[in-house]
């Protein structure tokens, strides 16, 4: 596979804090929208919906730039913490609205949805696995945790299944935006069950080629 242009590296802390700024802005946009009375429907709804979606592209979007370096063999791996974070901003500022907004903070109605509508509790299962990563996402804790942030940090798999259910669960006909979501968690989870076999099976493929190019070349 032919090299592909990469970012000079001076540019890769600010292209991270770029990240960082256009990430956001769905959200800042969603809020002028909302406090200004254009947001259609139930305005508290309708933000709440668009920072949970943006949540679910950002925990896909995460998961996608290993696949995408394996494939096609453009590495933004640099960006996958930035991505992840963006991903548990977007989680903890859903969770604020349906908090703050929604439930204007009454506790015993917050519990009561919690315990009887299930796609709330699989919501807010997926909040309390994201804490932790969000925590541990820091040269620090890998230091200190070793092997174990690897073993932690899978959990942005049942994350993100989890997050596309609630997603789905959410609204009363599961239309072609749910079943994209559950259908491209579903392919990304795949990958990782697959994802060793195959490099092993590309490993052996460039192994068995080369005597074959060097054979051609002299």
């Amino acid at each position: 596979m032919a090299s592909l242009p990469t970012l000079p590296k001076r540019f890769h802390g600010p292209s991270v804090w770029v990240l960082y700024a256009l990430g956001l802005c769905p959200a800042i946009s969603a809020f002028y929208l909302g406090a200004t009375g254009k947001l259609p429907g139930n305005a508290v709804k309708e933000f709440e919906h668009l920072l949970g979606l943006w949540a679910l592209r950002f925990l896909v979007a995460t998961l996608t730039i290993t696949p995408i370096r394996d494939l096609i063999g453009i590495n933004w791996l640099r960006y996958r913490r930035a991505v992840g974070l963006l991903a548990f901003y977007y989680v903890l500022m859903h969770f604020l609205a349906y908090m703050v907004l929604d439930q204007t903070l009454r506790i015993q109605p917050i519990i009561a949805d919690i315990a009887r509508r299930p796609f709330i509790t699989i919501g807010m299962a997926a909040f309390a696995m994201l804490i932790p990563l969000a925590i541990t996402s820091n040269n620090w804790s890998i230091r200190r945790l070793g092997q174990r942030w690897n073993k932690l940090h899978r959990l942005v798999y049942v994350i993100a299944a989890a997050g596309a259910l609630h997603f789905a669960m959410a609204v009363k006909v599961v239309g072609p935006e749910q079943m994209f979501y559950l259908g491209l968690v579903a392919l990304l989870v795949g990958w990782r069950a697959v994802r060793t076999r195959f490099l092993r099976w590309r490993r052996q493929q460039v192994v068995s080629g080369r005597p074959a190019t060097e054979k051609a070349a002299g």
